[in-house]
């Protein structure tokens, strides 16, 4: 059997340093679900769900325990404005495949003006980096996707369509979907997009009360959600 050649190929609790599952995250039932039974990783993995329901905690705690900075950045950025992030990524442990690149970049919408700054204090010794404050957010964040995400690694996303029309969420796709089909590069996102979360041949997890479960792209609450918001407005618009 070959080897795979993407980054990460598990995630388990670290059996040294145990969450006690009275304490939040591990209150979170998708959190548990992973301290309890592990999780296997692909070449993409999408995480949808209601807000509140784990997806971003997930997220940062895997860019963590990678390595990578929590507000943004590559393994070696060290951006930092308000500590906010869980304990997860202390109690999970990487299960990496063997010979695979340690590279990577991590972008989260809620963090992305302040890591522009960071950016621009910190310039590249080798070129000139992209203008980011200078032009659109959406704008910036392509650009910074198209910049970054480069040759084999693991890219992980927190939410990135809050930045992006529908164009260029599909851009967006093209560049992740290119990544993907290399087949050393993984992805990992969590979203509220439909067309994010149709990311071609990738694990879909639905984030909830009943922990996480696989679902296929048209199975998707989202997915039924925007299908019956678009056909009808008027029957949700009426009762808001």
């Amino acid at each position: 059997m070959a080897f795979e050649r993407f980054p990460i190929r598990r995630l388990t609790e670290n059996p040294s340093n145990i969450l006690d599952r009275q304490s939040w995250p591990a209150t979170l039932a998708p959190v548990a679900t992973i301290l309890d039974h592990g999780l296997d990783l692909g070449l993409a993995t999408v995480l949808v769900g209601e807000n509140g329901s784990g997806k971003s905690t997930i997220i940062e705690a895997i860019a963590l325990a990678y390595g990578l900075s929590p507000e943004g950045g590559s393994t070696g950025a060290q951006h930092t404005t308000r500590s906010t992030e869980s304990v997860l990524a202390d109690h999970l442990h990487v299960v990496r495949n063997a010979g695979a690149t340690r590279r990577g970049y991590f972008l989260r919408a809620e963090t992305m003006h302040s890591f522009y700054t960071y950016l621009e204090l910190n310039p590249s010794t080798s070129r000139a980096d992209v203008p980011f404050h200078e032009m659109s957010h959406g704008e910036s964040f392509l650009e910074l996707v198209g910049d970054r995400f480069r040759g084999s690694g693991l890219w992980v996303l927190d939410e990135p369509e809050s930045a992006l029309s529908f164009s260029g969420c599909l851009a967006l796709l093209s560049v992740l979907k290119e990544r993907v089909a290399a087949g050393d590069s993984q992805v990992i996102l969590s979203t509220h997009s439909p067309l994010l979360a149709a990311l071609p041949n990738a694990q879909i997890l639905e984030v909830g009360s009943w922990g996480l479960r696989p679902r296929q792209w048209e199975d998707l609450d989202l997915v039924a959600s925007w299908q019956a918001f678009l056909a009808s407005p008027e029957r949700y618009l009426r009762h808001l």
